[in-house]
């Protein structure tokens, strides 16, 4: 009977893997239990490390495998790409398929931006010029590839092909930018055959992978380009409805945020829109919008790198120039706004929100982890490690030479994080 009660009362633990760009849904939420509250003396226990190349993409972890791409420089803007996958316990290598590609023409030809996408035994990698791959998980195999400019006549937008896939049933849906009439492609995930193809490439694709929410009695892909915010079918590609929205130099970068307030957009430049969803129907209109289409003279939350929260009746978010802003979801306005979380007055600092219970954990771009909890009344740091060195060049000063925009895989009570140098497991359990 003691030992009845015993086992009755132990907590029961949850854990689970990180498959794709910002983890189950893409929602950037940890719904793991059993983590730390606060960092032990000297940092959160480094399990394993390994050397990597270069590459902005965030790895995503499933089955016991680590996936990540990466990239070296072979002849001038020329080089190789790579897909990994690692063991998740050790780090060890267990399979890589490389290819050749060509930088011309990429800004910030630093690597890979595409966070791989695991489906059962496949995961999709997406290069930086177009090359999309359906490889086994197992081994590496090649199941199938296609190439989004000389498949579809796609043209290199300014800081490459970034909109990781997204798996819906049989679909593997992407963000191609190709012509005519294929800025979103849906391919059979198991042959890469098109199933269907919507929106006609009259600007840039944008950055922003495709999410799907049920909203209006049907479930709705969001996908936010440079001229609107769109709301497609995901079974057939026809547009139930769009919002335009004119973005500057084409950065769609943050991933739309749904809550009970509404589907929320930010951009660097012409910052951030509020959507009423409607419930009887797939609809939209809009709610409110920032006043400033400046970087600089900013009223509201103007995001780039960090994809902003909506915790309550409260929006989190990073604006252009580092400063942690909390807004009125139901207006827009300005409640607060600090640095202490970025620790910079700089262009594009940023972090990576990942919400877990009532707090969040934040990689900032200096390579710091940062335990915080957000609140209408402020900002509440709870701890601060140092996990990665910053290794990406910038061209504009930063006070440590380079930044770290990669977002990490939160996965089996572990964070998996990466720079142009190496990629490394940190244990986060309790």
């Amino acid at each position: 009977m003691r030992v009845a009660i015993v086992l009755f009362a132990a907590p029961l633990l949850f854990a689970a893997d990180w498959p794709q760009w910002r983890g189950e849904g893409r929602l950037g939420v940890w719904t793991e239990s059993g983590i730390l509250e606060k960092f032990p003396p000297g940092g959160p226990r480094r399990v394993w490390a390994r050397p990597i190349s270069n590459g902005y993409a965030g790895p995503s972890v499933a089955d016991g495998r680590v996936f990540v791409t990466d990239y070296r420089a072979t002849e001038g803007r020329k080089g190789i790409e790579r897909a990994l996958c690692l063991n998740e316990e050790t780090g060890d290598l267990i399979w890589e398929k490389e290819w050749e590609v060509d930088y011309a023409g990429l800004a910030y030809p630093l690597g890979p931006r595409a966070t791989p996408t695991v489906d059962g035994d496949r995961v999709y990698f997406l290069g930086s010029v177009g090359d999309l791959f359906c490889l086994r998980a197992e081994d590496g195999r090649q199941v199938w590839h296609t190439n989004y400019q000389t498949d579809y006549s796609a043209e290199l937008p300014t800081w490459g092909f970034v909109g990781a896939p997204l798996v819906d049933g049989e679909r593997l849906i992407a963000l191609v930018g190709g012509s005519p009439d294929s800025k979103v492609v849906a391919f059979d995930k198991m042959t890469g055959e098109e199933i269907w193809r919507a929106i006609e490439s009259t600007s840039e694709p944008g950055y922003d992978p495709p999410v799907i929410f049920k909203a209006g009695g049907v479930r709705q892909l969001i996908v936010w380009h440079p001229t609107a915010v769109a709301s497609l079918d995901p079974e057939s590609g026809k547009v139930y409805w769009e919002q335009p929205f004119k973005i500057q130099a084409g950065l769609t970068v943050a991933t739309p945020v749904l809550s009970s307030h509404g589907l929320l957009v930010s951009a660097f430049y012409n910052g951030s829109r509020m959507y009423r969803l409607f419930k009887d129907r797939p609809g939209a209109e809009l709610i409110w919008k920032g006043g400033s289409d400046s970087e600089i003279e900013t009223d509201g939350l103007h995001s780039l790198v960090t994809t902003p929260v909506v915790d309550g009746n409260h929006i989190y978010g990073i604006g252009s120039y580092g400063h942690l802003r909390c807004l009125d979801a139901r207006t827009g306005k300005r409640v607060w706004e600090t640095l202490d979380l970025t620790s910079e007055n700089a262009r594009w600092a940023s972090g990576q929100i990942v919400r877990h219970e009532d707090r969040y954990f934040i990689n900032n771009d200096r390579g710091e982890l940062v335990i915080a909890r957000f609140s209408p009344e402020g900002y509440e740091e709870v701890d601060r490690v140092t996990v990665m060195r910053p290794t990406n060049p910038l061209r504009r000063r930063r006070e440590l030479g380079a930044v770290h925009w990669t977002h990490p895989a939160y996965a089996n009570r572990h964070m998996v994080i990466r720079n142009d140098s190496e990629i490394a497991r940190f244990s986060l359990e309790r």
